[in-house]
């Protein structure tokens, strides 16, 4: 049996081949009943393309005189993952999308799309922030994401309904500041008006999002990207983990990014201001569920450093160095 889209797209056929079509006739050729056309001619209509009714004893339907079909036909979701793929090409720069050949791609498939998505995805992709090339996404919903986007372009208030990592459902108002991809994740970032907080949610985990009535006026400097960054880094988890390093912030930085640790300095700021790359201690601090992976990042750094907290951090870094030193000296 023939799918709904298929049917669609052979009645889009049946109607480019000219002239008016009967309502009886375009049943029969697409083997169903007369109010099922009428369904199909309504999902014509919401695509943009202008399918006209001519009523009268020979009346039907009709694609409207001098109307000709783009020769790109996406739907919401297909468009969306393509324009995202080359745009998330060139901003992280994937070698393959670094050339002119991407911003002409996306450039074609904007001009072909109905006037409507297309500004829809231009939200989108004016929302976005990359913070690192895209790995397995957590996709989220493409009417969420949509929605969510036009709010940021236009500084409209939200309502989601979100799901948090403990299975909590809530429903929450946010003033939406700006979307950003992270590790194959996305996030929208903003302030919770009840609260007065900042908060960031992943999308995947938005069930639903819509437009309410209102404006706001984000911070002025807003990065969201650097504010996606530092909240996931502050986020809860089990262990909280407090370091001292000897060392610059580009050295940390190499082993401890933004999203999972953040740095202070332990020096006036006079000093650092006469050489902000010189060596120092730096207080770390950073939240995990596990700390097996620390130890053998701390080493890596191969910096000096100061265990301030947890305790079991301190048995694990000695447990790492024992066994490295009984295969060293192992022969």
């Amino acid at each position: 049996m023939a799918r709904p889209t298929s049917r669609v797209l052979t009645l889009l056929e049946l109607l480019q081949s000219g002239g008016i079509r009967t309502t009886t006739e375009l049943a029969d050729r697409l083997g169903v009943d007369v109010r099922t056309v009428r369904r199909y001619v309504d999902h014509l209509v919401d695509l943009d393309i202008p399918v006209e009714a001519v009523r009268g004893r020979y009346g039907g339907y009709r694609l409207a005189p001098g109307y000709r079909l783009p020769p790109l036909m996406l739907n919401d979701d297909e468009a969306l993952a393509v324009l995202i793929g080359l745009v998330a090409g060139r901003r992280t720069g994937l070698p393959a999308a670094t050339d002119t050949a991407g911003e002409t791609a996306t450039a074609k498939i904007r001009r072909a799309l109905p006037e409507r998505l297309a500004r829809r995805l231009d939200a989108v992709l004016e929302s976005i922030a990359f913070t690192a090339a895209p790995g397995e996404m957590a996709t989220p919903e493409t009417g969420v994401l949509l929605a969510i986007a036009d709010a940021v372009r236009h500084r409209r208030p939200i309502s989601i309904r979100y799901t948090a990592r403990d299975g909590r459902r809530s429903e929450r108002t946010l003033h939406p500041y700006g979307i950003v991809t992270h590790e194959g994740r996305w996030y929208v970032t903003g302030t919770d008006p009840a609260i007065g907080q900042d908060r960031t949610f992943r999308l995947d985990r938005i069930a639903d999002a819509r437009a309410l009535p209102g404006s706001f006026e984000p911070p002025a400097g807003l990065d969201p990207a650097q504010r996606v960054l530092s909240g996931l880094a502050k986020a809860a988890y089990r262990h909280e983990v407090t370091l001292r390093i000897h060392g610059t912030v580009e050295q940390i930085r190499t082993r401890l990014p933004t999203s999972v640790a953040s740095v202070e300095e332990l020096v006036p700021a006079e000093a650092e201001a006469a050489d902000p790359h010189a060596e120092r201690w730096l207080r770390v601090e950073l939240r995990a569920e596990r700390l097996d992976w620390l130890p053998p990042v701390l080493a890596s750094l191969d910096r000096p450093f100061v265990i301030e907290r947890p305790d079991e951090l301190r048995d694990l870094v000695i447990a790492l160095a024992d066994r490295l030193k009984a295969s060293a000296r192992h022969v």
